[in-house]
């Protein structure tokens, strides 16, 4: 493998790495307090100093936006992975995608019902079976798709006027059931995953992650992810992001604080928000993917990189460490911590994250459940410890 080929794989796993990262500084509402904080810190968490400041960095730079950029790149990773298996000798790359499709939506059911409800694995699973076969379209074609679906989640939202409303009792109801045992919490989860199943994925959730996976294969297929696009390119992808599209979603979420979170508005601005979102979130790639042409921070880039080759080991270890910290079962802190305080249970994943990854690929080929997912899919253990490398002859 050539330094550049090297190169270019660093900047996809990094980029990946960082949104797996930062995923979680959204998630983390929705693991350790009740579910409709998410929407609105005045339901529970807080909604003054550090905590409202908190809700506002992240509904400007990442809600929405990091989940952008991670189904974008599972967009990528689909054509990657087919490309590869195209030229192998092994299964086909129908058969390893769809058996991967598969093998996915049973690990997310079980990582919805058991760790987090707001798991993002089977709609990713779903929607993956429903974009691979037009893979091979041209990235013009690609990119059109992807904005018309978009664009047509956009309208529907826009012209939904139903505003969504915790029930009543829920707030109660999700404290008792995640601050007990273990099948409390699970039957907590379950009564999450009937609205999430029945309303959220099948209208939003799936939709959305259509559209930007189209985008993502894309944007693969034009070398965006892998350093093909020139420095001024990036550049402009990212003025148009920060310049443009966040200070856009930012005058939207002053909008609902001015309003102080009333319900109408609160619904309307999340709609439009959704602009902002891809926008935004290529931003953050390509102001990422610039520090690593650069050759700057390689400790953290390098880092970043190993997190994402683990990314699916590293996005189901959040949810099993953020169950124990939040439920019963665990540490109790479910409902404890407001906003703000929760960053510091964030701070610990990532440094977890950070710690673990590369000194684990150093010595295994694969992250835990990335070996297990690849053996189920070619349905034989595949290789896991790394061999250690012959001594040179001339030794």
């Amino acid at each position: 493998m050539t330094s550049a080929s090297a190169e270019r794989h660093l900047s996809i796993d990094a980029v990946r790495g960082f949104a797996v990262l930062g995923i979680l500084l959204m998630n983390i509402v929705g693991m350790g307090l009740p579910s409709f904080a998410y929407l609105d810190p005045t339901y529970a968490g807080g909604s003054t100093g550090a905590d409202m400041w908190t809700w506002a960095v992240n509904n400007v730079l990442t809600d929405g936006k990091m989940r952008a950029l991670f189904t974008m790149l599972f967009g990528a990773s689909m054509v990657l992975i087919a490309d590869r298996a195209e030229a192998g000798s092994g299964l086909s790359p129908a058969a390893t995608h769809y058996r991967r499709m598969l093998w996915l939506l049973l690990i997310g059911l079980v990582h919805a019902v058991f760790f987090w409800f707001g798991d993002i694995l089977v709609p990713y699973a779903i929607a993956g079976v429903l974009v691979f076969p037009f893979r091979k379209l041209s990235p013009r074609m690609q990119i059109g798709i992807g904005v018309a679906i978009l664009a047509a989640l956009l309208a529907k939202n826009a012209m939904n006027h139903e505003l969504l409303a915790a029930p009543p009792g829920a707030n109660e109801a999700e404290l008792k059931g995640f601050s007990g045992g273990f099948m409390d919490a699970t039957q907590a989860r379950l009564n999450m995953l009937v609205l999430f199943y029945l309303v959220i994925h099948p209208f939003d959730t799936i939709p959305e992650a259509i559209g930007q996976m189209f985008l993502g294969m894309a944007l693969f297929r034009t070398g965006f992810f892998t350093l093909g696009w020139s420095s001024r390119a990036y550049a402009i992808t990212i003025a148009i992001g920060y310049l443009l599209a966040a200070p856009f979603t930012a005058w939207l979420a002053y909008g609902i604080v001015q309003s102080g979170f009333d319900a109408k508005v609160l619904h309307e601005n999340e709609v439009w928000q959704q602009i902002g979102r891809p926008l935004i979130a290529l931003a953050h790639a390509a102001a990422l993917l610039l520090v690593i042409r650069a050759g700057a921070v390689t400790w953290l880039t390098n880092r970043l990189a190993a997190a994402g080759r683990m990314a699916f080991s590293n996005y189901l270890m959040t949810s099993i460490i953020t169950s124990l910290v939040f439920c019963g079962y665990g540490l109790g802190l479910y409902g404890e911590l407001s906003r703000a305080q929760q960053l510091w249970v964030v701070a610990g994943v990532w440094a977890f994250i950070l710690t673990w990854s590369q000194p684990w690929l150093t010595r295994f080929q694969y992250g835990p459940f990335e070996w297990v997912w690849r053996s189920l899919v070619q349905w034989k253990r595949q290789p896991f410890v790394k061999q250690p490398k012959p001594a040179s002859a001339n030794a």
